[in-house]
C-alpha cells in the first residue's frame, strides 16, 4: 500500500454524468472547488453512466484512465465531485496509487482553511471527525486485527475499538462546547428580542456576493473575495436605517447543492441564527445562469435547518452585469419579493436600505400584539 502524502497540490479530477442534469455548471463549480482548496487541477476526467459502480464507483476502464491520466501529470490526489463510500474510496486508492479525495472531504477541507474564530474551528473539527466515524470500520482495514505476539498484546481491545472510542469522547467533548456557546448565543438574541430589533441574516449560495453586500450595508470590512466558501463565520454587525432605528444584520456562511450532513449538523448551532432572524435576505447571483438550480438548493437546507418559514425577500445581485435595472418588486397584496442590486458598484442599494426601513417598522409595529 502506498505512502499517504501530508499534502498534494496537484489533482486530477473526476466527474461523471449519472443523468442529474446540469453538467457543465456542477463542472465550472467543481474546478472553483479545488482551486478554493489550494490545488491546481491539471486534467478532467469525465464520462457518463447509468449509475455508479459498487466497487470503485467510475468502473475498471473508467478507473484505467484517470490511473494513467494520474501517472502521466504526476498528480498528488484524485478529486471526485461524488459522495464516495469507505469501500469505493479504499479501491480507488489501491488501484490508482494515490490519494483520492471525494466531494464531501473535499468541502470539509475547505471549511478548515477558512475557519477563523474559536467556534468555527470547533464546529469544523467536529464535522470531520463525524465523516471520518463513517470511515473507521470499512476504511482502515489494518484496525481491524487483534494485536498480539510477545511484546505486542493490548488489554484486549482492538485498535479499532480503541479508536472509536476514542473518537466518540472527542465528539462528546465538541458537542458539549458548542452548546456551551449555542446558550451564549440565546442570550443575546433574547436580548435583542426585547429591545424590539430586527434581526435580519443574509443568506445564499456560495459566492453570491453575500459579504460585499453585507461590507457594503455596514462597513463592517468582512473579508470578500471571488471564491467559494470565502466567509465562514458568521459576522453581526448593527445598522441604522433612516426612519426606523437600528437592526441587526448578520452575514452567514454560504451553501451549495449536495452538502455534507454533517457540516450541516455540526453547524447547526450557528445557522440556528438564521432560523430564529426575523428576517432573511437571499442573495442571488443574477449574472449566473444556474441561479435558479443555486436558489432550489439555498432553499433545501434553509428548509433542512427550520429557516423555510422565516419571511424571505429575494436579493437579485450582480446586476452590474446584466441588462436588469435597480428596482423594487412586489407582488399583487404589495408584499416586497424582490430587490434588483449591485453590491459591488453600490446600484440600487439606496432601495435595499428604504425594504429594511419598511419591514423594521412593520416589525416594530407587529411586537406589542405579539407580546400579548
Amino acid at each position: 500500500m502506498f505512502e499517504r502524502p501530508a499534502a498534494g497540490e496537484r489533482a486530477i479530477l473526476v466527474q461523471l454524468d449519472l443523468g442529474g442534469g446540469d453538467f457543465a455548471e456542477r463542472l465550472d463549480e467543481f474546478r472553483l472547488l479545488v482551486t478554493s482548496a489550494g490545488a491546481q487541477p491539471l486534467a478532467m476526467v469525465s464520462g457518463r453512466r447509468p449509475a455508479p459502480d459498487p466497487a470503485t464507483f467510475a468502473g475498471k476502464g473508467k478507473v484505467l484512465e484517470i490511473a494513467d491520466a494520474a501517472r502521466m501529470w504526476e498528480a498528488d490526489l484524485v478529486v471526485f465531485n461524488h459522495e464516495l463510500s469507505p469501500g469505493q474510496q479504499r479501491n480507488l486508492e489501491r488501484a490508482l496509487e494515490c490519494r483520492v479525495v471525494d466531494r464531501s472531504s473535499l468541502i470539509l477541507d475547505i471549511f478548515a482553511l477558512r475557519a477563523r474564530s474559536h467556534e468555527g474551528k470547533l464546529q469544523v473539527e467536529l464535522a470531520q471527525l463525524q465523516h471520518l466515524a463513517t470511515r473507521l470500520v470499512r476504511g482502515w482495514t489494518h484496525l481491524e486485527r487483534q494485536k498480539g505476539g510477545i511484546g505486542l498484546r493490548g488489554p484486549g481491545e482492538k485498535q479499532l475499538e480503541t479508536d472509536r472510542r476514542l473518537l466518540g469522547q472527542r465528539v462528546a467533548l465538541l458537542k458539549d462546547r458548542l452548546k456551551q456557546l449555542a446558550r451564549q448565543r440565546q442570550l443575546r438574541r433574547r436580548a435583542r428580542v426585547r429591545r424590539g430589533v430586527l434581526s435580519v441574516s443574509l443568506v445564499g449560495y456560495t459566492n453570491a456576493g453575500k459579504s460585499t453586500l453585507f461590507n457594503a450595508l455596514t462597513k463592517a470590512g468582512a473579508y470578500a473575495a471571488d471564491q467559494l466558501f470565502a466567509t465562514l463565520d458568521t459576522t453581526s454587525r448593527r445598522l441604522f436605517v433612516e426612519g426606523a432605528g437600528q437592526i441587526v444584520v448578520s452575514d452567514t456562511v454560504g451553501f451549495i447543492r449536495d452538502l455534507p450532513h454533517s457540516l450541516v449538523a455540526a453547524f447547526h448551532a450557528t445557522l440556528e441564527e438564521t432560523a430564529e432572524a426575523d428576517l432573511l435576505l437571499h442573495v442571488v447571483d443574477s449574472a449566473s445562469s444556474d441561479r435558479d438550480q443555486q436558489m432550489a438548493a439555498v432553499s433545501a437546507v434553509l428548509t433542512e435547518i427550520g429557516a423555510g418559514e422565516v419571511t424571505q425577500i429575494v436579493v437579485w445581485n450582480k446586476i452590474d452585469l446584466t441588462a436588469a435595472r435597480p428596482a423594487v418588486e412586489r407582488d399583487d397584496c404589495g408584499s416586497i419579493t424582490r430587490v434588483r442590486v449591485s453590491s459591488k458598484s453600490g446600484t440600487g442599494l439606496d432601495l435595499l436600505r428604504q425594504v429594511l426601513a419598511e419591514t423594521a417598522r412593520q416589525h416594530a409595529l407587529g411586537k406589542p400584539s405579539e407580546a400579548t
